[in-house]
């Protein structure tokens, strides 16, 4: 099943049963992100949120040294922050408009996937490894991970998701102000403590074994009832409580007629582990 995703700086492997790893393998350049990479693992995240073998996806950065720096200024200067295309202000402003609109996208195309994806942060985490993560539904780290939003220290302002979603993550304001005005780099510690991830590790390894862990306990579970808490969870965070209570009594009213419901009942009673058909 493997071989059916191959995305260029992406490795994609299935671990375990119901599993998928996603792999960003550019360590060479600390993993930062080109154009291609950006809608490589948009494509990789849409079929994962449709295929009935990935109940849980884990999202690793390759080599010791990053989970990623962030984009690959580089790059980038040579496309996007050229000066070549339209000399119209407007035109530009417009062109850019629409590549930013297709990033957030790509991004968003995370958070979108039915399964849900624990990220594991390590070493250097700037910049994107932030906007992904936080479109991720859960975030480990290990002792050594350095975060930033880092955007500023390269003139512009987070514009992929860390400004939009940080703060709905941590529920801190002025926290979220002051490591996105100054760039400075935190620890993991900190992280911790504020809410930005819900487990630290002595290292890479062992974190990305306590992810499988959950990855493969989540995916035990039935795939019905998974995919409405995810669903709800996320409805609910941008809404009222009457609306999301609302939203679960209609999603439930159908997704209760499943027969999930009465297998993982009777295997509680029989005292055995149930098993769920594929999604």
């Amino acid at each position: 099943m493997a071989t059916d995703y191959n995305y260029e700086f992406f490795n994609v492997t299935f671990p375990v049963e119901w599993v998928a790893h996603v792999e960003i393998n550019r360590p060479e350049k600390l993993n930062a992100f080109k154009e291609v990479m950006w809608l490589n693992i948009s494509a990789i995240f849409k079929r994962l949120s449709h295929d009935p073998n990935v109940r849980a996806v884990i999202l690793t950065g390759a080599g010791d040294r990053a989970f990623t720096a962030g984009l690959d200024v580089q790059a980038a200067s040579g496309g996007l922050l050229s000066d070549s295309g339209p000399t119209d202000g407007a035109r530009k402003a417009n062109g850019l408009r629409r590549h930013i609109l297709e990033f957030q996208d790509c991004i968003t195309d995370i958070e979108k996937c039915e399964k849900p994806v624990i990220a594991i942060l390590h070493s250097i985490s700037f910049g994107l490894a932030l906007d992904m993560s936080l479109a991720c539904d859960i975030r480990l780290s290990t002792a050594n991970t350095q975060f930033s939003v880092k955007e500023v220290d390269i003139g512009l302002a987070a514009d992929i998701g860390t400004l939009s979603r940080l703060p709905r993550a941590v529920g801190n304001q002025s926290w979220v102000k002051d490591v996105a005005l100054s760039a400075r780099i935190f620890g993991s510690e900190e992280a911790l403590r504020v809410g930005l991830v819900s487990g630290v590790y002595k290292d890479k390894s062992e974190a990305v074994a306590e992810g499988l862990k959950l990855a493969s306990l989540i995916a035990s579970k039935s795939p019905i009832a998974v995919l409405g808490t995810k669903e709800i969870l996320n409805y609910s965070r941008d809404k009222s409580i009457v609306d999301g209570l609302q939203y679960t009594a209609i999603w439930n009213a159908a997704m209760l007629q499943t027969q999930d419901v009465k297998d993982a009942m009777l295997s509680g009673l029989q005292k055995r582990k149930p098993t769920f058909a594929k999604l």
